[in-house]
């Protein structure tokens, strides 16, 4: 089968911005993947992050050598093949090798002409839905941008913490949102000790999970806070590729993948059986994304306990439309289109 393949990059901005503990965004760079049979195409997107040591120069400088690799594959139908292949050219940069993946899948699925989930097999009902993360700010703003996402109907708010009026901040947003369920990220933002006190004021105020409260680089961090608390942990920064699993699981209680982590989306249903033989609960979570990749990780939501995928709703502008989110529940029965389900704008 020839195949032609081609990438883009686009800098979208994002509707207001951005921050937790470690920065601040207003755009985002994105690359989109095309791989095309001459009547399909297939549509990828990577969203790197420099925390993991990709940038879009390097997704950009990566993708002509990892589209070849894919142009010497007999059958694109192989998708298992088509990931070992890129882990085998490439180590590590993972956004690179997820929007191959991606736009394989969005190909062969498109030439079944059906949608991913129905592809794996999976029940759309299952989906989970998805929370709506409230960046940092000053305690009033982060509470007036909890009551807009309360009055669209979001049922599950994300909160990023790890300031100094983190305790002002759970107050503002508990009495705009008093009957919603909250689950709190500190993205490495605090020591042990101030997760551990920390965490008795967050169950206080009905915290469903506390996500990566200490570093990742100092792992036994991770494991004192969660020895020392009552409230469920999540892992992300410390959940980054499968192997990782068997190290975080006496440290925390839900695994915090990404497409854009483990850098494809077989290798994501690996990591999501891995978690739960080592008896943890899976989250999908996500960087801020356009659709091209976010409408993928949306058919993995009914092997999920917990998701968090509203990356693209952070976008002022998309360049593709993907899964409806209706009040946070993702709509996977209601949009049958083959493939992922990104359209084109």
């Amino acid at each position: 089968m020839v195949l032609n393949t081609d990438f883009t990059q686009h800098e979208l901005q994002l509707d207001r911005p951005f921050q937790i503990s470690r920065g601040t965004l207003e755009s985002t760079s994105v690359t989109t993947v095309r791989i095309s049979d001459g009547t399909h195409t297939g549509i990828g997107g990577a969203a790197p992050d420099s925390y993991y040591g990709e940038t879009s120069e390097t997704v950009q400088s990566l993708l002509p050598k990892l589209l070849d690799c894919v142009d010497e594959i007999d059958d694109i139908h192989r998708l298992e093949e088509v990931e070992q292949t890129l882990n085998a050219a490439v180590r590590n940069n993972p956004a690179a090798k997820a929007a191959i993946s991606i736009a394989a899948h969005d190909l062969v699925c498109k030439q079944l002409d059906v949608p991913l989930y129905r592809y794996w097999g999976l029940s759309p009902e299952q989906a989970v839905p998805t929370s709506y993360t409230i960046g940092i700010d000053s305690p009033s703003a982060m509470a007036e941008q909890a009551a807009e996402a309360v009055k669209k109907g979001f049922p599950i708010l994300k909160v990023k913490l790890g300031t100094d009026q983190d305790k002002e901040i759970i107050r503002a947003i508990r009495d705009v949102a008093p009957d919603v369920r909250i689950r709190v990220d500190a993205n490495e933002g605090w020591t042990p000790t101030e997760a551990i006190n920390m965490s008795r004021f967050l169950t206080q105020h009905d915290i469903e999970f506390l996500e990566q409260p200490v570093p990742s680089d100092h792992p036994q961090a991770l494991q004192t806070v969660y020895e020392h608390v009552s409230i469920p942990i999540a892992a992300d920064e410390s959940c980054r590729t499968l192997s990782d699993i068997p190290q975080i699981a006496d440290a925390c209680d839900i695994a915090n993948l990404k497409l854009m982590k483990c850098g494809g989306l077989r290798e994501a249903i690996r990591m999501i059986h891995t978690a739960r033989a080592h008896g943890l609960e899976v989250m999908l979570g996500c960087m801020i994304e356009s659709n091209a990749s976010i409408a993928a990780a949306c058919h993995l939501t009914p092997l999920l306990d917990y998701a968090d995928l509203d990356g693209s709703l952070l976008l002022e502008d998309d360049l593709y439309d993907g899964i409806p989110i209706d009040r946070g529940h993702i709509q996977l029965a209601e949009h049958e289109y083959p493939g992922t389900g990104a359209i084109k704008n």
